[in-house]
């Protein structure tokens, strides 16, 4: 599954090629009507997640969010009602985007369904399932290394106050 997402709130990272963001509900409704229209007349799905979604964490692969199991899509039955509804290369409507926690509209989103899988235990040997594995491998290591080379550069750090040392040879005179 992939999906394009517009949020009404700004943030500093929008997380998309062209560094574009709504700040309230009003730009964001119309960014992603016309985000809809370009679709609508036959423009990449994944050329336009990239260019301008506000989903740092899927907007440069073009929207895919990777396999998206029917149990996660039940969190939100809009999205789950318009997504079972559609066929592989099918995009939905414009969604309302629910804030995880409040579940408050927090922008709007369109969803395309890439592929959908029987549901079962993936074959270990199915390139997919491969893929997958080294993902999570190479992000579960460079969290370490990065969390390693942290923990390093803090220890050799070395702190000075130097405003209080200007208070300290300042009030000794």
């Amino acid at each position: 599954m992939a999906a394009i997402q517009v949020t009404n709130q700004p943030s500093p990272q929008p997380g998309n090629l062209q560094g574009s963001k709504a700040t309230n509900d009003v730009e964001a409704k119309k960014k992603i009507q016309a985000l809809k229209n370009r679709l609508d007349s036959g423009e990449d799905f994944g050329t336009i997640a990239s260019n301008w979604s506000e989903q740092p964490e899927f907007a440069p692969n073009g929207g895919d969010m990777g396999f998206v199991g029917e149990s996660q899509l039940h969190a939100d039955p809009t999205v789950f009602t318009a997504v079972t509804k559609l066929k592989a290369g099918q995009i939905t409507e414009i969604l309302p985007l629910l804030d995880a926690q409040s579940k408050r509209p927090a922008g709007y989103a369109i969803y395309k369904l890439i592929s959908r899988d029987p549901a079962g235990q993936r074959d270990v040997n199915d390139p997919r399932v491969q893929q997958a594995i080294r993902q999570q491998l190479r992000e579960v290591r460079s969290q370490l290394l990065k969390s390693a080379y942290l923990e390093m550069v803090h220890d050799q750090a070395k702190v000075e106050n130097f405003f209080a040392e200007q208070i300290f040879k300042t009030d000794a005179h």
